[in-house]
């Protein structure tokens, strides 16, 4: 683990702690360059760590500091996700596959972190689940199934089928987590996101079945 100190940064609000990964990707030319943008005071973002495409690592930021990487949003009813998680950005534009190597290495420092804190599978989250409609990342070709099969991430299809209506979707959403304030066509974006990336139309039974149950 390579270590860039990143000065935007600042203490956890209200005495919490992390109970929260969030996943990212940079979206940006390199991973240095995603390095550089966060480490840059103007630009006051950050995350605790970066994973390049090779797999190497750097830590930014301190996991008992609050990083800037989350902003507005809300999980399972929570707010101020910053306070409450840590911050992980992949260098990945979105739009092909995330490498075996970088994938590796995200496996490792997830299993890693949750030696040092209490974050559940379910709490393991894209940035788009915590603010949907404003963030899409990591995208639709991040594998999170091969996470769930490790136990790094909610598994998917666990939640009875109902119909499929807007009011029973949002509510399995909800139990879900997906608790943040969207519209009908946005959380369905946003679930089918993490759970159905390839789905279309409209609000389909397996958008319900898909949604992880959890206790």
């Amino acid at each position: 683990m390579r270590w860039q100190a990143s000065p935007n940064h600042g203490p956890r609000r209200d005495g919490l702690t992390p109970t929260i990964i969030v996943i990212h990707y940079t979206a940006m030319a390199s991973a240095q360059a995603a390095i550089t943008r966060l480490c840059d005071p103007a630009a006051e973002v950050s995350a605790h760590y970066v994973i390049c495409r090779t797999g190497a690592a750097t830590q930014l930021i301190a996991e008992e500091s609050r990083a800037w990487h989350a902003g507005q949003g809300e999980w399972h009813g929570q707010p101020d996700i910053n306070s409450r998680s840590i911050g992980i950005e992949l260098d990945n534009a979105g739009t092909h596959p995330f490498p075996e190597s970088q994938m590796s290495a995200l496996e490792t420092l997830l299993r890693d972190i949750r030696t040092r804190w209490p974050i559940a599978p379910h709490n393991i989250i894209g940035h788009s689940d915590m603010a949907p409609g404003r963030k899409s990342d990591p995208g639709p070709r991040f594998d999170w199934t091969r996470l769930a099969r490790q136990g790094l991430a909610a598994r998917a299809g666990q939640h009875d089928a109902a119909p499929a209506t807007p009011a029973s979707f949002r509510r399995a959403a909800r139990s879900a987590g997906f608790t943040a304030t969207a519209d009908d066509a946005t959380l369905l974006a946003a679930v089918r996101l993490r759970f159905r990336p390839h789905a279309t139309g409209p609000l389909q039974p397996q958008d319900i079945s898909a949604l992880p149950r959890v206790d």
